[in-house]
């Protein structure tokens, strides 16, 4: 019965279909029926399902996701013909980031990043200590009206409103809560479950290092340095370098990271310290996440204590923890990796029901059960 339970509950069904089954099995509610469906019989199986369920993406909602940022994106490459107060637009340079970009994003979508990149129109730019400023020249009107009162200087804070007050104008969002949030324009549509950061960026021509980069607002009215690209290309290539088995690995432990059982990493650091850890393996990571996080939790639990340099060389030590919670990171990563390890010599044993009731006293009560 447990089998088919699973079968039926893999696919997307109506209401009334499900009803249908619980009926048919003998089950008395539809939180009896996803119970059972969560019951299994092998580590593997408890897996496949966890990451099925609870921490991959959904496939559909990510499409929808896709069609709906592309949508979007469209809309704000008409503004400046219909607002000639619209900066121009170098569009050719826009990118997406962020972890759902990467693809490195758990359950559940709550966010897309996108960068719009606008023309610079001849601007130059000039790197202090602490930020960035960008000077505009009197002829270029749609900047110009941007800048700090009396100044040639680009404030960022006038270029996020300006964005804002174009996305105000598309009828479609037109009901949507759109505001300023620091270092974007955060739309927040009723219809879907996430939001979108809207992050405006000039690029760059090459410096005497012969690098480029993207300038974003650094929240306090002026610039700063990015470049999403380096994120990108890192996580692909590790994750190649490693038959593509690193992703998976990636966003099992954000989920782990974010049960309340300690402080949590900030998803952008705890993605940098695994791949920390896999850039130095020549073994190659295994297609079976449960042999994985053993190794990643011993990781962690020294890994936290030190500096986590930025790919991108640009922000230095991203490990801002404080000590206190270091240590309670690195006591629960330490105690997870022991109980791993348990669960794997469990399985190795044959003692699947033990092996995952250890792996459930890691992951959570949404971890799959022992039929």
């Amino acid at each position: 019965m447990h089998e088919l339970i699973r079968e039926l509950g893999s696919q997307e069904m109506p209401h009334l279909a499900l009803t249908c089954i619980i009926k048919t099995l003998n089950v008395d509610s539809l939180e009896s029926y996803y119970t059972l469906r969560n019951m299994v019989k092998t580590v593997n199986e408890a897996f496949s399902i966890f990451l099925r369920d609870y921490v991959n993406l959904d496939p559909d909602e990510t499409q929808q996701a896709r069609s709906s940022r592309d949508w979007l994106l469209s809309q704000i490459h008409l503004f400046p013909d219909k607002d000639l107060s619209f900066p121009r637009l170098y569009s050719e340079k826009d990118i997406f980031f962020g972890s759902f970009a990467r693809r490195t994003k758990k359950r559940d979508l709550d966010d897309i990043d996108m960068m719009i990149a606008l023309g610079a129109e001849g601007g130059v730019y000039h790197e202090f200590t602490n930020k960035i400023e960008i000077y505009v020249s009197d002829s270029t009107h749609r900047l110009k009206a941007l800048c700090f009162d009396n100044t040639n200087t680009l404030s960022s804070r006038k270029v996020i409103n300006k964005l804002i007050d174009s996305l105000n104008q598309v009828p479609q969002y037109e009901k949507a809560d759109i505001k300023r949030n620091m270092e974007a324009a955060t739309l927040n549509l009723k219809s879907y479950p996430w939001t979108f950061d809207l992050v405006p960026c000039f690029f760059t021509q090459k410096d005497w290092l012969n690098k480029d980069y993207y300038l974003i607002p650094d929240g306090q009215g002026h610039w700063k340095k990015t470049d999403p690209r380096i994120d990108r290309n890192r996580v692909t290539e590790v994750n190649q370098d490693h038959d593509g088995n690193v992703l998976s690995v990636i966003r099992l432990m954000k989920y782990w990271n974010r049960r309340p059982t300690m402080p949590s990493i900030c998803s952008y650091l705890i993605e940098n310290i695994i791949l920390d850890f896999y850039s130095t393996q020549y073994t190659k990571a295994s297609g079976y996440v449960d042999l994985e996080v053993p190794k990643v939790l011993n990781y962690i639990h020294t890994a936290i204590f030190y500096s986590v340099n930025d790919p991108k060389g640009i922000q230095g030590n991203i490990n801002q923890l404080g000590r206190e919670d270091q240590d309670k990171i690195s006591k629960r990563a330490y105690s997870d990796y022991l109980k791993s390890l348990e669960a794997r010599d469990a399985e190795e044993k044959g003692n699947h029901k033990l092996s995952i009731t250890k792996w459930k006293e890691i992951f959570g009560s949404n971890f799959p059960t022992y039929t």
